[in-house]
């Protein structure tokens, strides 16, 4: 039986093998020259098959529709006169009734062309895919054949490919890194032969689900009529990507879709959106968002909410907040709430008054789509500021008020004391709360009471309030008769107790010998009178030391509606720690400004921007009797200029150390000091030129001394001694001219300009305020805490605050309103500081009532002598008494630069050049090259300022 089966397979197979037709001429292959006669024929051995009807026919692996096939009897053929590279590939001759076939490979030789010529030369594949790279030889004698890079790299990390003269080189997967350019070689007679070049694109494919992006996050609140559009924008690196939306069933409105190809990471983007013109009550709910390509499906959701008018809503209580605090400390009230539409006017009063911003109080608002958060801080509280204050928020459809009981908690202290007089001693406290006093009685002379364990408690005292507030401190009085029974005791101790505080006096009551009647008054009127005189000092003192010796200049403002503007509070802008530096690697030197609270140092800086690089900079840094306040003010200054940036024409942020000691502020060093002494220094040159040259003669007189710190009160930025190489003493003896003026006037534009786009009012905007560097370039900067305005003449006390009356706009000196347009104002006064060589603002005014008249009555000050016409009416404009009608400082920038002199165009041109993009990316690690040029990655906000310090001959 096993071989009747082994048989029976033996003529299976010899059977298969006698049915499969025959080709001629046989064997694998055969090579046709180009141009030469192609003859292929087929026939099927009947004989051994025993097949009766043979039916041939000829297939071919490269063209649709065979040409030349001939049949002739039981005989096919293929001929084809003059082979052509398209009759190249393998040609099948196939049984069409047993499906058996036989096949041949047809070379056609072509010398010109040893790699068979393709029309497409872009290969595309999608990851995982195999790659074939068609590169057919058309010679068999090739050998050698390898995958070549177009430029001659190597093959990228894990390509591995397998290599078939008839089918050409196979990678079996795909990755997207092989995508780039490709060439098959090999070599005929001993000769390098290149194919042509292959293009391959490996598209990716989908890992996880497509990512969605609304146009709207999480909640729209809207009111009925408003418009409601969202679109829902989805992503993928295929086209196998949909997007649709879920709505509400009540909801009619508008579906419109798009797609588009992403240039850059070859993907595609398919979006849906949804419009209604007029929503209602029946828009509102859920609508989601569903996208889906192979790997999955994501959805994002958002909730319309339809409201029949606009809200405000207060969140937590409605009712009044209690607040306690103590005196001298700050307190923040915060009043979070959500509105729709968004708040038109936001404020803040006092028992019915309203509060502006000032160092005292301050407001702040934060918003976070239709959340907002008002913050009232309190600096300081004194006990006079217990009270009401109240929050009032309104929209176009409502108003919303919120209270806060502001109680402010006072250490008891004794106001006054008295006697003893006719047998009666009398006590007077103060404090909050109600202070209570208690009498003790003791032997030992001028000692406390209290604390003796022998010591005698009056338990019977009589007490009355003499005056009572609800939120601070009352006053309470206690009187106690003295008989004859008291006469053992020596001293008597009177103690007011608030919550775990006290104060005392003591009384003196043995032996006490009765003044003569003549005299009592006399001696009470005295005692009175100093008792009075000493607690108006006490008060003068009291109001000296709350009183701010300092004010943070630059304001970052947040716009609310329309010329409306919150103080944002520097304290919650962020802090970059890449600032840092290491404290031990500065060197300080002079002292360059001094202030009550600060003072600016020269220092060295080692490896400020590489190991072996050593700097000079300036170094901002507080007096150790400075408080936590002022420490903060520090910091806000840091966080301020961190978050201006750099400009060219602004003292930029080099670093700073924040941890491990005093807070340290590293800015740029200018070596020529402040743009006022710097003028005044040059007057006598620049009148010495200008009569000279024919154009101006000095008639005037107008010679002012340089101010110091026993005229003015401020330390004037003179160049540091230790600093003045030749190069700088050049500079300083080269003469001033009136294209420097202009320049200065430009520059400090362009500064302001800077200052104005980034949401920044500098609100002391002077000449003492601008420093100068080498090239004359002009950098603004605020002092701060290194300047004592107490002891400067420009700064008058006005209020509780010093201000600089003089440089200041009307509605900042009477509303206490600091905008961009009264930094404009303050540009004006500047102009004519710079065209008078640093004379003072109004000269031969005194700051009073009569000045603050004439400003009110519209009074401005005359041409300074050395001001062209064009500039003066430039100031003019500047002190425009509507705001509104103020130039912007962009258009300073503009009619200032129309001034200038080509060649100090084209100087300023060179110093302020942008970087290209491609030069940016590559130098974004740069510092200033006013500081030196080597990279420094811990300096993230210094670059691309070049040649900021580049000294010119032509200065």
């Amino acid at each position: 039986m096993r071989c009747f089966l082994l048989l029976f397979v033996l003529v299976l197979l010899l059977q298969t093998v006698w049915c499969e037709p025959v080709i001629t001429p046989n064997g694998p292959h055969i090579v046709v020259p180009k141009g030469g006669k192609l003859e292929l024929r087929c026939h099927e051995n009947t004989t051994l098959s025993g097949t009766s009807q043979p039916g041939l026919r000829w297939q071919s692996d490269t063209v649709r529709r065979l040409e030349g096939e001939v049949k002739e009897g039981a005989v096919v053929y293929v001929k084809v006169p003059s082979a052509q590279a398209l009759h190249m590939g393998r040609y099948v001759c196939i049984n069409n009734n047993t499906l058996e076939h036989s096949s041949i490979y047809v070379y056609v030789k072509d010398s010109q062309n040893i790699f068979q010529r393709t029309m497409v030369n872009v290969i595309l594949v999608r990851v995982g895919e195999p790659i074939t790279f068609p590169c057919l030889v058309t010679d068999p004698s090739v050998t050698n054949l390898t995958l070549e890079t177009c430029d001659g790299q190597p093959l990228p990390s894990g390509v591995k490919y397998q290599r078939n003269l008839l089918r050409g080189i196979v990678i079996s997967t795909a990755q997207k890194e092989f995508a780039g350019c490709y060439v098959c070689v090999g070599k005929l007679a001993g000769e390098r032969v290149v194919s042509m070049s292959y293009t391959l694109d490996v598209r990716s494919v989908p890992e996880v689900p497509p990512v969605i992006e609304l146009s709207h996050k999480d909640t729209v609140i809207l009111k009925k009529g408003e418009q409601f559009e969202v679109t829902c924008i989805s992503s993928n690196v295929d086209p196998d990507l949909s997007v649709k939306w879920d709505y509400p069933s009540t909801a009619q409105l508008v579906e419109s879709s798009g797609s588009r190809i992403l240039s850059v990471s070859h993907g595609y983007q398919r979006s849906r959106s949804l419009l209604i013109t007029s929503v209602n009550q029946s828009h509102s709910g859920i609508y989601r968002c569903h996208a889906r390509n192979n790997r999955g499906n994501s959805s994002r959701t958002l909730r319309l909410d339809v409201r029949d008018k606009g809200f405000i809503s207060i969140l937590g209580s409605s009712s009044a907040v209690q607040a306690v605090v103590k005196e001298g400390e700050s307190l923040s009230l915060k009043v979070h709430f959500e509105a729709y539409p968004a708040p038109r006017s936001l404020s803040w009063s006092f028992n019915g008054e309203h509060l502006l911003n000032t160092t005292e109080h301050f407001s702040t608002v934060h918003k976070k789509k239709y959340r907002y958060e008002s913050e009232l801080r309190l600096v300081r509280v004194l006990g006079s500021e217990g009270g009401i204050y109240l929050f009032s928020v309104s929209n176009e459809d409502t108003v919303v008020t919120h209270s806060f009981n502001v109680y402010v908690k006072s250490k008891p202290i004794i106001t006054a004391q008295e006697g003893p007089v006719d047998g009666q001693v009398r006590c007077l406290a103060a404090g909050y709360p109600v202070p209570k006093i208690s009498w003790y009685f003791c032997e030992v002379p001028h000692t406390r009471c209290s604390h003796l364990p022998n010591a005698s408690q009056w338990e019977s005292a009589e007490v009355s309030i003499v005056t009572e507030s609800a939120f601070g401190r009352s006053e309470v009085e206690s009187r106690l008769n003295i008989s004859k029974e008291h006469a053992q005791y020596h001293t008597l101790e009177c103690v007011a107790y608030t919550e775990g505080d006290e104060a005392f006096t003591l009384f003196s009551i043995s032996e006490r010998v009765v003044p003569h009647k003549l005299f009592t008054p006399l001696l009470t009127g005295m005692v009175a009178t100093g008792v009075v005189l000493t607690c108006f000092l006490l008060v003068l003192l009291y109001k000296y030391l709350q009183k701010p010796k300092f004010q943070i200049q630059w304001k970052v403002i947040d716009s609310i509606h329309g010329n409306n503007y919150i103080y944002i509070d520097p304290t919650q802008l962020p802090y970059d720690s890449k600032w840092e530096f290491p404290r031990q690697k500065l060197r300080f030197g002079k002292t360059l400004g001094s202030g009550a609270f600060g003072k600016v140092v020269r220092a060295t800086a080692y490896g400020l921007c590489s190991a072996d690089t050593v700097t000079t900079v300036a170094v901002k840094m507080l007096k150790p009797n400075a408080h936590a306040t002022e420490k903060d003010a520090l910091m806000s200054e840091l966080k301020v200029l961190g978050y201006l940036g750099n400009h060219m024409n602004i003292v930029n942020l080099l670093g700073a150390c924040t941890v491990g000691g005093p807070i340290l502020v590293i800015t740029e060093y200018c070596c020529y000091g402040d743009l006022l002494n710097f003028l005044r220094r040059k007057r006598e040159s620049f009148l010495n030129a200008e009569i000279n040259d024919g154009y101006y003669r000095n008639n005037s007189n107008q010679s002012e001394p340089l101010r110091d710190m026993t005229g003015s009160g401020y330390m004037p930025m003179h160049p540091s001694e230790k600093n003045r190489s030749s190069e700088s003493d050049d500079i300083e003896e080269l003469s001033l001219d009136s294209e420097d003026l202009l320049s200065f006037s430009y520059q400090v534009a362009k500064g302001m300009e800077y200052i104005t786009s980034k949401n920044c009012i500098h609100r002391d905007l002077a000449a003492r305020n601008i420093l100068l560097t080498h090239g004359r370039v002009a950098k603004i900067c605020d002092f701060g805490l290194a300047r004592d305005i107490t002891t400067d003449s420009s700064y008058v006390l006005r209020g509780n605050a010093r201000l600089p009356v003089k440089w200041m706009s009307p509605e900042s000196l009477f509303d206490c309103v600091y905008t961009f347009e009264s930094d404009v104002w303050s540009y004006g006064i500047l102009l004519w500081e710079i065209f008078s060589l640093g004379n003072s603002p109004y000269p031969g005014m005194q700051v009073g009532s009569a000045f603050y008249r004439m400003i009110q009555e519209g009074h401005r000050m005359s041409r300074p002598e050395f001001a062209p016409i064009e500039i003066y009416d430039m100031m003019l404009c500047c002190w425009n008494h509507d705001p509104l009608k103020r130039p912007s400082f962009k258009k300073l920038v503009e009619s200032t630069e129309l001034l200038l002199s080509e060649n100090t165009r084209n100087v300023y041109l060179t110093l302020s050049t942008v970087p290209s993009p491609s030069d940016q990316q590559r130098e974004s690690t740069r510092r200033l090259s006013s500081v030196c040029s080597t990279t420094a990655p811990t300096q993230p906000l210094l670059q691309n300022t070049s040649d900021v310090f580049v000294d010119y001959e032509a200065v």
